[in-house]
C-alpha cells in the first residue's frame, strides 16, 4: 500500500481548475487566523474570515499581517450580502416556521453566514468548529447547505496518519463514523461504508479496503451487535460487489497482517484495511482518540461526507496546522465533487 500524502501535500500536486474560496466561520480565533495565513501562503485557497471586522483585523495585526487579496473579511453585521442572505434563508426555512425577522437575526451568526456564502456561490466550502460544537456545525450545514441528492445520509470520518517512527505495517487510514452517527443501523453502516470508500479514493488516493469492525471476527461471538455488522457486510457484498469488504472483524484482524491471515485467511482486506468502519459512535470516537494519543497518529477531522457542498468541522482542541489541513480537505472535496 503506497504512502498517503497529507491533504495539503496532495492538494499541492493536484491541478486546480479554478481558485477555491474557503469561508472560516470563526475568523478572529488565533488558530483560525494562523491557519488562514499559512493556507494562503501555500496557495491552497483564497480565505474569507467571517466575524466582526475590528476583532478579525486585530488578530491579523497581532500575527503580523492584514486583510487583502486572498485573505478577506466578511462581517455579517456590515456585509453587502447580509440582506440577500436573510431573504434566501427565510425562503429556505419558512416551511419550518422561519419568519423574516428570525432569518435576519440568524444570518448574523457567523456559522450560518459562512454556510450561506457557500450556498449562494460566494465560497467553495466552509470550515468551523474551533469554538463551536460539532452539533452546531453539523446542524447549520444540514439546514443551509443540505444533503447531496445522491447521498443516503450525512456521516463523518477522520483521516489518520501514522507517526514517523511507526511500525512497518502502519499506514494512513480512514476511520468512520467517529463524530456524528451515534448508533447506526445495518443499513446506515452500508451507507457510511459506501461514502467512506469514495472519500478514501478522493483523499488518500488509494483503493479502499474496508473492514467492518466488531468485537467478533467471523462469528467468534454471538450478539445482536455482531449480527448488525455481519448483516451490513453481507449487504455491501450484494449492493457494492466492486468494493473490497470484509467483516465482521476485530481491529487487530483488520490491521495486523499476521493476525488477519490467522483469523480471516485468504482475505484481501484482513490485515490490510485502510477504511475502518466502527459499529457505533462510542467505538469510533474512543478508537480514534486512542490511536491519536497512544499510537501517535495524526487525526484530521471530523470531516463530513454526504453534503451537497463541502462543510467541515474542527476539533475544539485543534491547532493552526489542523486548520490548514482541513482547508486542504475542503478544497479537495470540492474539486472531486466537480470532476
Amino acid at each position: 500500500m503506497t504512502q498517503a500524502l497529507s491533504p495539503s501535500a496532495l492538494l499541492g500536486q493536484t491541478p486546480a481548475s479554478s481558485r477555491a474560496v474557503i469561508a472560516l466561520s470563526e475568523g478572529s480565533d488565533p488558530r483560525i487566523v494562523a491557519g488562514a495565513i499559512k493556507a494562503r501562503s501555500l496557495g491552497l485557497a483564497d480565505i474569507v474570515l467571517v466575524g466582526a471586522t475590528a476583532e478579525v483585523e486585530a488578530e491579523l495585526s497581532a500575527q503580523g499581517t492584514s486583510s487583502g487579496p486572498g485573505l478577506t473579511i466578511q462581517d455579517p453585521a456590515k456585509s453587502p450580502f447580509t440582506s440577500d442572505f436573510s431573504k434566501s434563508f427565510h425562503a429556505l426555512r419558512k416551511h419550518k416556521g422561519m419568519t423574516p425577522e428570525k432569518a435576519a437575526e440568524m444570518v448574523q451568526d457567523p456559522l450560518v453566514f459562512a454556510a450561506m456564502l457557500v450556498r449562494e456561490g460566494h465560497a467553495t466550502g466552509t470550515v468551523g468548529g474551533a469554538v463551536a460544537t460539532t452539533s452546531d456545525v453539523v446542524r447549520t450545514a444540514l439546514q443551509v447547505i443540505g444533503k447531496a441528492p445522491d447521498a443516503a445520509m450525512v456521516s463523518s470520518f477522520f483521516l489518520m496518519y501514522p507517526p514517523k517512527n511507526a511500525t512497518a505495517h502502519s499506514r494512513a487510514m480512514l476511520y468512520s463514523d467517529c463524530g456524528l452517527v451515534i448508533d447506526p443501523s445495518a443499513e446506515d453502516l452500508v451507507a457510511i461504508a459506501s461514502a467512506s470508500a469514495l472519500s478514501c479514493q478522493n483523499l488518500l488516493r488509494q483503493e479502499p479496503k474496508i473492514a467492518m469492525l466488531s468485537f467478533s471476527t467471523k462469528g467468534s461471538a454471538r450478539h445482536p451487535a455482531v449480527t448488525k455488522v455481519s448483516e451490513a457486510t453481507a449487504a455491501l457484498h450484494q449492493t457494492r460487489p466492486e468494493l473490497q469488504v470484509d467483516g465482521e472483524l476485530q481491529f487487530d484482524a483488520a490491521f495486523a497482517p499476521e493476525v488477519g491471515e490467522k483469523k480471516s485467511p485468504g482475505s484481501s482486506v484482513a490485515g490490510q484495511a485502510n477504511v475502518m468502519i466502527f459499529p457505533n459512535l462510542d467505538a469510533g470516537n474512543i478508537g480514534y482518540k486512542i490511536s491519536q494519543r497512544l499510537g501517535g497518529y495524526s487525526a484530521i477531522g471530523p470531516i463530513l461526507q454526504g453534503l451537497a457542498q463541502p462543510a467541515n468541522d474542527l476539533s475544539r482542541g485543534c491547532s493552526a496546522e489542523d486548520v490548514v489541513e482541513m482547508i486542504a480537505v475542503t478544497v479537495l472535496q470540492a474539486q472531486n465533487a466537480g470532476s
